[in-house]
């Protein structure tokens, strides 16, 4: 009997371990939900990021649970706070997967923290979905792909080139200056290829400065850009720091128009900028409101009656990736997390907010972007660019 005992209590504690293994829910396909972890900046310094992609996803899980769910499962969708840290975003990944026992992953918002998040995903095998990364280095890196890793926005070579193309043939500008975050893997990536690009189109960057979150007097550097004289100046950096720049750019005497990226989208722009800073700008984009795609129309709408405000790319995105995710999930008629991911590397002809999607051999969305102008504070639609 008491061999018996000894030989019942090991099998349990095989079974217990076992469990907590990768991102497995403890009873399998025999749950009663399906955990899908949001690992977002919910505080910290790019937090307005991290709550839209959430709240977009929250909407996302809501529409489709009250439609059934998937495979006849509700969605139990577990958000962890990654604090706009690295660090804090590996152990929030970690605290998913081994605790929460979620099937897959959405997010973070900002790309260092995925790549942070996605070595632990990778190590458990379980699939990462970044609505908003889009360093090219989260799915592909010295040549090699990395498998559990996809996003569904574009990533940085396309939306640097959109802009480095914006600047030469429609703003028909021969220079341009460069101000970037160096604190931000996001930042110097697109630097990287606005400079690249816009060399091609025959441009010359005559300077570059650099800063770091979280900083707050720019004048010294944005006076040493005036004096380059450049006709244009990138700044690929999130809103945070560029409404900032704008406002003190303009307080400098800098009229020329100031060019950006998907990081400059947030409504705290315009209220921290001021809107006629803002007048004469650009910036790269993943939709625009403007439109009359009855889809974008709706989700506006929902969203503004969920939250109570408009909401931004970041929202979208949360809301596509987590369109991508429950696709997935569905085709692969399964829980399991390999089956999930080989299902994600399947994705074709998805409609979404953003356009209809597919996935590249690299897990990177093949999808238009546009160009956005600021106009008394309001965005407007400038231009379309297809991939």
């Amino acid at each position: 009997m008491k061999q018996w005992l000894c030989g019942l209590v090991a099998i349990s504690l095989l079974a217990s371990v076992a469990a907590g293994c990768g991102g497995k829910q403890e009873s399998g396909q025999d749950a009663k939900e399906i955990r899908i972890g949001a690992n977002f900046e919910m505080t910290g310094g790019v937090a307005q990021y991290g709550q839209s992609a959430a709240n977009g996803i929250k909407l996302a899980v809501k529409e489709a649970n009250a439609a059934g769910g998937i495979l006849g499962k509700q969605i139990a969708l577990i958000v962890a706070d990654n604090k706009s840290e690295p660090a804090e975003s590996a152990n929030a990944a970690t605290k998913l997967i081994t605790q929460d026992k979620v099937v897959a992953l959405l997010g973070p918002a900002s790309s260092s923290n995925v790549l942070a998040a996605l070595s632990v995903a990778s190590d458990y095998k379980v699939p990462l979905l970044t609505p908003t990364g889009t360093n090219p280095r989260i799915t592909i890196e010295n040549g090699k792909l990395k498998e559990f890793a996809f996003r569904s926005c574009f990533i940085d070579p396309f939306q640097g080139t959109v802009m480095a193309n914006f600047a030469a043939k429609e703003l028909m500008v021969k220079t341009a200056a460069i101000y970037y975050d160096s604190s931000s893997d996001y930042s110097k990536s697109l630097t990287q290829v606005f400079e690249e690009s816009f060399a091609k189109n025959g441009g010359k960057v005559l300077a570059k400065e650099a800063f770091l979150q979280k900083d707050q007097d720019f004048k010294s550097a944005l006076t040493k850009l005036k004096a380059s004289n450049a006709e244009v100046i990138y700044i690929p950096a999130y809103y945070e720091e560029v409404s900032k720049i704008v406002k003190q750019a303009r307080e400098l005497g800098i009229t020329s128009p100031l060019l950006g990226t998907d990081g400059w989208d947030s409504p705290k722009l315009t209220e921290i900028a001021g809107a006629a800073a803002l007048n004469n700008t650009f910036f790269s984009n993943h939709y625009s409101s403007q439109g009359q795609d009855p889809r974008v129309q709706k989700f506006v709408a929902d969203y503004k009656q969920e939250y109570g405000q408009e909401p931004d790319t970041f929202a979208v995105l949360g809301y596509d990736g987590a369109l991508m995710l429950i696709d997935a999930i569905k085709r692969a008629n399964s829980t399991e997390p390999v089956k999930i991911k080989e299902a994600l590397a399947q994705t074709r002809d998805l409609q979404v907010l953003t356009g209809v999607l597919s996935l590249d051999q690299n897990h990177d969305p093949v999808k238009s972007a546009v160009v956005v102008e600021m106009k008394d504070g309001k965005q407007t639609f400038k231009a379309k660019v297809n991939p």
